[in-house]
């Protein structure tokens, strides 16, 4: 007989212990659905991952919390779309406020993207000079290009562009090519903004000179000046394609906002349909 009181007992403080855990999640839950209602997302997803780790074994607060844990998912994306759609305005008004400062090159034949220049910097109107020339994809890919000229070729591969002892200077690229033309050598090599050593980014500090010194890198040196124009050329396409590249990054922020509510989606309706067979 005392055993089996024993045992009895031990039942006794095994149900008061599931029943003590079953009301801690139960206002473990109370607190996540206060949360939610109250848009506070992040903590909402804490206390109900909260609940299946301290109480595992409360099966039905366990499940009524996943339920929980979609809506706040799905939440969640709906109000980041709604953000990502007003910042997307935003930049798209932006980007129409500027962009008729540039110039669009764009073969529809050949190509998906185009790419902007600044007006000063088009290929008509720099034929047989030496200088940097900076473009922007539509997608918001920036990048330099060194154009050498002369009836004597350097296979240049790399620039520096300096202002007194301070100065950037591209790693050596693998981006380039060279043609001649009556007698005269173009060389031309491309950096991708990122991968130019920092170059884009000390013109833009400079943006307000009057000229920079510029060095073309190959197997011999050629030294020229990188003027205003040139310089504000290059900081213009460097405001541009920060708006470019915030609205495409906007776009992918977007999209996988769209795919996560799609999934969340899909979840809640098999569950549904679970439920109801």
């Amino acid at each position: 007989m005392r055993k089996i009181f024993f045992i009895a007992g031990f039942l006794t403080v095994i149900l008061a212990g599931c029943n003590a855990d079953g009301r801690k999640a139960e206002t473990l839950y109370q607190r996540a659905e206060t949360s939610f209602l109250a848009e506070n997302f992040s903590l909402a997803k804490l206390q109900i991952d909260s609940i299946r780790t301290l109480y595992p074994k409360v099966f039905d607060v366990r499940k009524a919390g996943i339920k929980l844990m979609q809506q706040v998912e799905l939440k969640e994306q709906e109000k980041t779309l709604v953000y990502l759609d007003s910042a997307l305005a935003a930049q798209q008004l932006l980007l129409d406020s500027i962009k008729g400062n540039f110039v669009l090159e764009k073969d529809t034949m050949y190509q998906e993207t185009g790419n902007y220049f600044y007006p000063s910097q088009v290929v008509e109107r720099n034929i047989g000079r030496s200088f940097l020339r900076a473009q922007v994809s539509e997608t918001g890919e920036m990048s330099i290009t060194s154009i050498y000229s002369s009836p004597n070729p350097i296979h240049h591969w790399a620039v520096r562009v300096s202002s007194g002892d301070l100065f950037a200077e591209t790693p050596r690229t693998a981006d380039g090519y060279e043609t001649t033309n009556l007698g005269v050598v173009m060389e031309k090599a491309d950096y991708k903004l990122g991968n130019d050593g920092g170059v884009i980014a000390f013109i833009v500090s400079n943006r307000d000179k009057k000229s920079l010194k510029l060095e073309f890198i190959g197997d011999r040196k050629f030294v020229t000046y990188l003027y205003a124009n040139d310089i504000k050329a290059i900081a213009a396409v460097n405001d541009l394609a920060k708006v470019l590249s915030a609205m495409e990054e906007i776009r992918k922020e977007q999209k996988e906002a769209r795919l996560k509510i799609q999934f969340v989606t899909r979840k809640m309706q098999e569950a549904e349909n679970k439920e109801n067979e």
